[in-house]
């Protein structure tokens, strides 16, 4: 099964509350081992379940493994209580926040019940979050809203998404401002807030139609958007999950530009 994408990862409890009382275990050398110890990226975690969070469309399970109970993130499916579980592909978090429902992980695994799966970010949009646009693996661009045609941000770091892809190489590391159209909007993954956006510009054929975003600002889908961010080109977030092109670190402003559809 596939995950749907850039996720509002979340989970209950009292603010502030910090996972305590855990064997959280170290990274290890084994990718494959039942042992927590042993889980590396890309690897695989098992356990038997002793608890579910779900949180739709994901679940929070938490095994028990040899080296005590471990935390995890994965898509929803049906799970029972008492049964074997192994998650596929996964990427540790340590002190990972969950703003929505207020509850703090001292350390947590995210992945797929899935092998051929990613982990459970925005990490796997369509999770077609792999292939982002263009030729990447990891995330998948959001599907063609039929956006535009949008006004161009203005300033001498203005870009539109096609002309951001077509430069990418050059802007590695540049500032710059896009105005465009949410039309997927992920809060509170990895601590940050995951948004892409459209404008009506590029080829959605190839990819080049949207561009994935990270803030710490809000946003809502529909929304039309100015943002200011960092350009990275070949993002590597860990269990083989990339984005060829991502922008970072980004401020975000309505913006007055209009959107047809």
């Amino acid at each position: 099964m596939r995950i749907p994408a850039l996720l509002a990862l979340s989970v209950l409890v009292t603010a502030g509350c910090t996972e305590s009382g855990q064997s959280d275990p170290k990274p290890g050398a084994t990718a494959t081992a039942t042992s927590a110890q042993a889980v590396v990226a890309g690897g695989t975690l098992s356990g038997t379940l002793r608890e579910q969070i779900p949180v739709e469309p994901y679940v929070y399970v938490r095994l028990e493994t040899d080296n005590g109970d471990v935390w995890a993130a994965v898509n929803q499916a049906p799970l029972a209580i008492g049964a074997p579980v192994t998650v596929y592909n996964v990427m540790l978090m340590e002190q990972f926040a969950s703003e929505t429902l207020k509850r703090t992980f001292a350390r947590i695994y995210f992945g797929s019940l899935d092998s051929v799966g990613g982990f459970a970010g925005e990490p796997q949009e369509d999770l077609g979050p792999p292939g982002t646009s263009g030729t990447s693996v990891g995330a998948v661009p959001a599907e063609d809203a039929n956006i535009g045609p949008v006004a161009k941000a203005r300033g001498a770091d203005a870009r539109t998404i096609r002309e951001l892809w077509t430069e990418k190489s050059h802007l590695a590391g540049a500032t710059v401002s896009i105005r465009g159209v949410v039309v997927k909007y992920n809060p509170g993954v990895m601590g940050k807030n995951w948004i892409h956006l459209q404008d009506g510009s590029g080829d959605a054929a190839r990819g080049t139609h949207d561009i994935a975003i990270t803030s710490l600002d809000e946003a809502a889908v529909g929304d039309t958007v100015t943002i200011t961010g960092t350009v990275r080109t070949n993002r590597d977030l860990g269990a083989g999950y990339t984005y060829e092109l991502l922008v970072e670190d980004a401020k975000v402003a309505s913006s007055a530009g209009s959107a047809g559809r």
